[in-house]
């Protein structure tokens, strides 16, 4: 299982894992394994330098204090895996003659920056250690990779109207849409006001009216109106009365530690469910995505299959973390 990642860190996370700059195009000695290569992918190099500037990356966007060489080491096979998955992948796309522009690396760029108020966006890649250039570059392989799929994965992707009709037959419970109240409230501090209100309703007063001028809650300036709500997502105390209550009744004084409540039913919804043509189109994306990602994990199968993968073992033991002096200053 992958840990928790500090909720700073996820943009880079998200970049690094997604489109990771993967150097080199060096074979390894085939006298003596190259220790500053951690492994090949059809003769293309990850190098040490590389790696290492990843792995601390990614231990320095998780919380806890700081790991031991066994404690590491998970993270480590995870890292291997993933940047030559990601290496197959961008073979891939240069065999197909996938790429994006400028342009559009540009507004990817944009859209992560916009999720950081100003200024913050360039702190939040300096606590990540990454530069504007390096991000880029990811940003350039993970829409690199995006493309791929969806011009060479997905666009073989259909789907059949049996199939969409067998997947909403057996995921009935998906479905399903719980009996349903609408309700209005009126809730004030004290048992005695309450009762004069309730006296009042009684008399012919309009809830509502008494709801905008008198309740406590927020709702009051809708003449208390809750809205439609199923079991469950109201306070224990609201459902227990109002699920009770016919359409047009008002209940007695409820006392919750909100204060003295009088509900009204508005209109009830019984449980049903929901036909075929009301949910075709939220069927039909849901069996995308499953194919979709049925795909893509054959694909990426594929390609693993059909590569020459090397790992060095050797190189990958000696690391421990921390990017070596040798590797931090990439001689």
């Amino acid at each position: 299982m992958r840990p928790a990642f500090a909720p700073t860190s996820w943009l880079l996370w998200s970049t690094l894992v997604l489109g990771a700059g993967l150097a080199g195009c060096h074979k390894p000695s085939q006298e003596a394994p190259d220790p500053s290569v951690v492994a090949t992918v059809n003769g293309e190099v990850l190098n040490r330098t590389d790696f290492e500037q990843e792995l601390s990356r990614e231990l320095a966007s998780t919380e806890g204090p700081e790991r031991t060489p066994e404690e590491v080491e998970p993270f480590k096979r995870a890292l291997v895996d993933t940047l030559v998955k990601r290496m197959l992948l961008l073979q891939a796309a240069r065999q197909n003659n996938v790429a994006v522009t400028p342009e559009e690396v540009d507004r990817g760029v944009l859209r992560l920056s916009g999720d950081y108020p100003a200024g913050n966006f360039n702190e939040v890649l300096a606590q990540g250690q990454l530069s504007m250039s390096e991000l880029r570059a990811r940003e350039t392989s993970r829409l690199t990779i995006e493309k791929l799929f969806t011009h060479h994965v997905y666009s073989r992707v259909a789907v059949t109207e049996e199939e969409l009709r067998a997947f909403y037959a057996t995921r009935e419970a998906d479905f399903h849409e719980p009996e349903e109240v609408h309700a209005a409230q009126i809730v004030v501090k004290g048992l005695d006001e309450a009762r004069r209100l309730q006296a009042q309703l009684k008399s012919g007063k309009k809830f509502s009216d008494l709801a905008r001028r008198y309740s406590l809650s927020a709702d009051a300036k809708v003449g208390g109106d809750l809205g439609f709500f199923p079991r469950g997502q109201m306070p224990p105390a609201f459902d227990e009365v109002v699920f009770k209550l016919g359409v047009g009744q008002v209940s007695d004084v409820v006392s919750t530690e909100y204060g003295y409540h009088l509900f009204k039913v508005l209109e009830r919804k019984p449980a049903r469910k929901r036909e075929f043509a009301e949910v075709r189109q939220v069927v039909e994306t849901r069996v995308l995505e499953e194919k979709r990602s049925q795909a893509q994990e054959a694909f990426e199968k594929d390609l693993r299959d059909k590569a020459q993968v090397w790992v060095n073992e050797a190189s990958l033991q000696a690391i421990r973390g921390r990017p070596t002096p040798h590797a931090a200053t990439g001689d």
